[in-house]
C-alpha cells in the first residue's frame, strides 16, 4: 500500500466533507452570526447524507478492487456483472411483496439479492474463464436481473409502488437519514474488512490459480469470502441508495497508478477514493440549478462512468492490435 496515496486521500476527504455540509440549495456560511440556526439541518440532513456517501462510496470501491483482483479482470465492476443489478432485483422484491415497510427486511433482501447475483457469476463463468466469458456471463446475470425487475415494475399491486421502485432505481442519497446510516455503516464495515482479509489470496492468485494453490489458497474459501464481502458492501449500498454504477470500476483504474498493482495494496485507497468520489458527486447533484429537482446519483455516476468504460475498451483494443 502507498501510504502518501492514502494520506492524500485522507486529505481530500477531510477537506471535502466539511465543503459538502455547507454546500445545497440552501448555502451555509459558517462565519454568519445566525449560521447556528441551521444546526438542524446539517445534524439530521447533510450529515448523515455525507456519512452515507462516504460509506457507500467505500463499499462500492473496494469491491470494484476486490472483483477486478479476483476475476482478473480490468472491466470488472459490481454492476456490470449483475452484481449491483442482483442486490437491486433484491430490493425491489421487498418493494413489490411490501416487505420493504419493515426497516430491517429492505436490507436483508438486497443482500440475499447481491450474494445470489454473485454465487451465479461465480457458478457460469468460474475463475478461469477469459475477460469475454466473464463479460458475456455478467452481461447475461444483469439482463436477467433486469428483466425481473421490469417484469416486477409492470405487476406492481400499486401505481404508488410502481413509483416508488421507479425511484428508488435511480440511485440517490436524497432524503436518507440516520436510519440508513446504521444499515449501511457495520455492513460495509464488515464487508471491507472481510475483502481486506483476502487480500494475500488475491495476490497469489495474480501467479495463476495452480501457483495459488501451491502456495496455500483454498479456492472454495476465498470464493466464499468474495461472496460475502462483496455482498455486503453492494448489497448494503444498493439497500439504502439504489442503484449507483460505475464506482467500482473508475476508482480502481484511477489509483492503481500509484500502486505496486498488487490487489491487497489496492483495496484501502480504492476505498477511499470510492468515498470521495461519491460525497463530491452527490455535492454537484445538490447544487446543479435543475428545474425538475436534484439531479439523481445513480443518474450522474452513469453519465460520468459510460464515456470512461468506453475509453477503457479502446485501450484495450489499441493493447491488443
Amino acid at each position: 500500500m502507498n501510504p502518501r496515496l492514502v494520506l492524500l486521500l485522507l486529505a481530500g476527504l477531510l477537506v471535502a466533507v466539511p465543503l459538502s455540509l455547507l454546500a445545497g440549495r440552501v448555502w451555509i456560511d459558517p462565519f454568519s452570526p445566525t449560521a447556528h440556526n441551521a444546526s438542524i439541518i446539517l445534524i439530521q440532513l447533510r450529515l448523515p447524507r455525507a456519512v452515507l456517501a462516504l460509506a457507500v462510496g467505500a463499499g462500492l470501491g473496494a469491491a470494484g478492487a476486490a472483483m477486478q483482483g479476483f476475476l482478473r479482470n480490468p472491466l470488472a465492476d459490481p454492476g456490470l456483472f449483475g452484481i449491483a443489478p442482483g442486490a437491486a432485483l433484491g430490493a425491489v422484491l421487498s418493494f413489490w411483496t411490501g416487505y420493504a415497510a419493515s426497516p430491517w427486511l429492505l436490507p436483508v433482501f438486497a443482500l440475499a439479492g447481491a450474494c445470489g447475483a454473485m454465487t451465479l457469476l461465480a457458478l457460469i463463468a468460474g475463475r478461469s474463464g477469459g475477460v469475454a466469458l466473464f463479460t458475456l456471463a455478467g452481461l447475461m446475470v444483469s439482463s436477467l436481473a433486469g428483466a425481473l425487475m421490469s417484469l416486477a415494475i409492470s405487476l406492481s399491486p400499486s401505481p404508488f409502488a410502481m413509483t416508488e421502485i421507479v425511484t428508488w432505481t435511480m440511485g440517490s442519497l436524497a432524503d436518507r437519514s440516520w436510519r440508513e446510516v446504521w444499515i449501511a455503516l457495520p455492513l460495509t464495515a464488515a464487508g471491507i474488512g472481510v475483502l481486506l482479509a483476502a487480500g494475500r489470496s488475491l495476490n497469489a492468485l495474480t501467479l495463476g490459480e495452480a501457483a495459488a494453490r501451491s502456495l496455500g489458497v483454498e479456492p472454495f474459501r476465498l470464493q466464499a469470502m468474495m461472496i460475502i464481502g462483496i455482498g455486503l458492501t453492494v448489497g448494503s449500498g444498493v439497500a439504502v441508495a439504489g442503484i449507483i454504477g460505475f464506482v467500482g470500476l473508475m476508482v480502481p483504474h484511477l489509483v492503481r497508478p500509484f500502486t505496486d498493482h498488487r490487489p491487497s495494496s489496492l483495496i484501502v485507497p480504492s476505498a477511499l477514493a470510492g468515498a470521495l468520489l461519491l460525497l463530491i458527486s452527490d455535492c454537484l447533484c445538490r447544487v446543479l440549478p435543475l428545474a425538475g429537482g436534484e439531479l439523481r446519483l445513480g443518474i450522474a455516476l452513469s453519465l460520468l462512468g459510460t464515456p470512461f468504460f468506453l475509453h477503457l475498451l479502446l485501450k484495450m483494443r489499441q493493447e491488443l492490435a
